[in-house]
């Protein structure tokens, strides 16, 4: 006999917790997306990505917009997560802003693209916009923490606000990253670096940041 055969299914299957039901639609749901983007992407497709039903979407996202929202706010914080642990680990502040920079400028088309597309949504869309507001206020206060955190190490008062300087590295990183992605190449490797040295006041080695 060749091949294998698939283990029986029966009432005694375990069924996945809802974490990690959770955890296989927003990844589903990750796919979908990229292949056919926001617009065009149904929870019928996410539900068969995942392999349950659309009942079993329904029962973690009220609604499509919720899911996407969800899955967004998921991949935007993996990326915050990594600066942090960047910054953490840094023992200069040229090295820092070497390490942000080169965080900032890591290809993240997925994430950008439907940040993009859900831009899009909520300023045509007031009801989505609320919601979608709010979650760039989230992510805003896990910068801001992070930013705090890098202010305080620096020898000087550069004279800039946690929250303004989180939101320019968020403008800075959306708008690096929107040129890079229609343009690939088009950003010098440690720029992101240079304008936050600049912005700052730190000597920032250009040759240091572009290694």
């Amino acid at each position: 006999m060749t091949g294998t055969t698939p283990p029986k299914v029966t009432s005694r299957t375990p069924r996945p917790r809802r974490p990690e039901v959770r955890t296989r639609i927003l990844d589903a749901a990750a796919t979908v997306v990229a292949e056919r983007g926001l617009a065009a992407a149904t929870l019928d497709q996410v539900a068969a990505a995942a392999g349950f039903t659309k009942g079993a979407v329904y029962s973690n996202f009220a609604s499509k917009d919720e899911l996407f929202l969800a899955l967004l706010e998921a991949q935007v914080a993996a990326r915050v997560a990594d600066v942090e642990q960047t910054l953490a680990a840094a023992r200069t502040v040229p090295e820092a802003l070497a390490a942000v920079s080169a965080d900032l400028a890591r290809p993240d088309p997925r994430t950008q693209l439907l940040a993009v597309e859900f831009w899009q949504r909520a300023v045509r869309d007031p009801s989505v916009a609320a919601a979608f507001a709010e979650s760039r206020r989230r992510l805003r206060a896990q910068v801001v923490a992070a930013a705090a955190a890098f202010l305080a190490g620096l020898p000087e008062d550069p004279g800039w606000t946690a929250e303004a300087l989180a939101l320019v590295v968020i403008a800075l990183a959306h708008g690096l990253a929107f040129e890079e992605l229609a343009d690939p190449g088009s950003v010098p490797p440690g720029l992101a670096a240079r304008v936050l040295g600049a912005l700052v006041g730190s000597a920032t080695d250009p040759a240091e940041t572009d290694s």
